[in-house]
């Protein structure tokens, strides 16, 4: 049984396809990305998947439930955390969490809040009103909202926009855990970095349908390759090695290359041109080169 099981979802607003027929399978106890510019769908697609907004077509289920006929099964296997920050201004981080904990049916939830409350850095804030929070700590009153009841299925939406270096260091911890745990994350972010570092297999999403699906190693290796960084006197790029390059400027020349085995080919063709390498750099691509290439449709 898949943790989430997406089949040809489609969403439509008013003659715009913000979803179109996407599909896909989130096993359970993965680290799962979802990646893809503004405008791609993420957030409608995690609409649909927490049941704020149905789909025009297509099917979700979470942990076998089915979104709609079953949301309150569906549900209770969830927690999500949303982009935005949304909170009630009149009680205190700790009745918030009760009151969350009360939404599930959960009695005597206190050992749990206290053990998220100190996870997330908040057992000092615990009676604090939340309206009093800085950003950064109401960001992590909707993580532990979120984990209130242990859900089996955690959806991450933009959990680290704007906040700071210890917040990301310490969320990354606690929800490595519970991942190493079993639970599902699935996790949607700009810092592709993160996304690199977390997930082990990644979708990216472009103008509301899946352009990209493996895991993040098989996309690094398999879109990108590496890239050599000259800075060249003496001679111009010769014409043969045009074809690889990918761009210049301030000097510096980028060429791609599929493995390591082209970097002999490149450096013969170099000094039988008469070029002096100035500089040299073998760089190893990384998501952000598969992203961009990936996005402005230029994979090979």
């Amino acid at each position: 049984m898949a943790a989430i099981q997406i089949t040809d979802v489609k969403k439509n607003y008013a003659g715009l396809k913000a979803l179109d027929g996407v599909s896909l399978t989130i096993e359970q106890g993965e680290f799962f990305g979802l990646l893809g510019p503004n405008g791609a769908g993420k957030t409608t697609l995690i609409s649909i998947i927490a049941g704020l907004a149905r789909a025009s077509s297509g099917q979700v289920s979470i942990m076998g439930h089915d979104v709609v006929s079953n949301y309150r099964a569906a549900r209770s296997n969830l927690g999500v955390v949303p982009q935005e920050l949304v909170f009630d201004p009149f009680f205190t981080v700790r009745e918030t969490l009760r009151m969350q904990s009360g939404y599930f049916g959960l009695k005597n939830n206190d050992a749990w809040i206290d053990e998220i409350m100190e996870n997330l850095d908040l057992t000092s804030k615990a009676n604090s009103n939340t309206r009093a929070l800085s950003g950064g700590m109401k960001r992590r009153v909707l993580v532990a909202q979120a984990l209130v009841h242990k859900p089996p299925v955690i959806v991450l939406d933009e959990p680290t926009a704007g906040v700071d270096v210890e917040l990301r260091q310490t969320l990354w911890q606690f929800i490595g855990r519970l991942n190493r745990e079993g639970h599902t994350i699935v996790l949607t972010t700009h810092y592709l970095e993160e996304a690199q570092a977390l997930c082990n297999r990644i979708a990216m999403l472009k103008a509301g349908k899946v352009v990209a699906l493996d895991s993040t190693s098989a996309l690094i290796q398999r879109v990108s390759g590496s890239q050599l960084v000259l800075r060249l006197s003496g001679a111009a790029l010769p014409e043969t090695l045009r074809k690889l390059q990918i761009s210049s400027s301030d000097g510096a020349i980028v060429l791609r290359l599929n493995g390591y085995n082209e970097l002999e080919p490149v450096l013969a063709a170099l000094r039988q041109a008469g070029c002096v390498i100035d500089d040299m750099q073998l760089q190893q691509a990384d998501l952000e080169d598969v992203f961009l290439q990936i996005m402005g449709g230029t994979e090979k």
